[in-house]
């Protein structure tokens, strides 16, 4: 079964990154509250990007590696700037030692 990883931008400017089977009907249940406690209390919410893979268990895995990202890095990804995802990567991991 196809599945999606998605990051939402919340009315707050925070991200939300989810993952779904059905992209478009899970927007729209975020959209009208009702999607995750999070997003309930930060509507509206904009799709700012997703993912699809061809298993949703694929889209479950990115979605976690994607929910440990700092918000710089996920922004790179919004952002298309994925020549800039490796160093964000080494810049995080070295605050994270500090």
């Amino acid at each position: 079964m196809i599945g999606y990883i998605y990051i939402l931008e919340c009315n707050n400017g925070s991200y939300y990154t989810g993952s779904t089977i059905n992209l478009e009907q899970r927007i729209l249940q975020h959209q009208t509250g009702e999607g995750a406690n999070y997003t309930r209390k930060h509507l509206p919410v904009r799709l700012v990007y997703f993912e699809e893979f061809g298993q949703i268990e694929e889209a479950f895995k990115r979605e976690k590696q994607i929910q440990g990202w700092s918000r710089k890095k996920k922004e790179a990804l919004i952002k298309g700037q994925f020549d800039k995802l490796m160093e964000l990567s080494k810049s995080y991991s070295k605050k994270r030692k500090s």
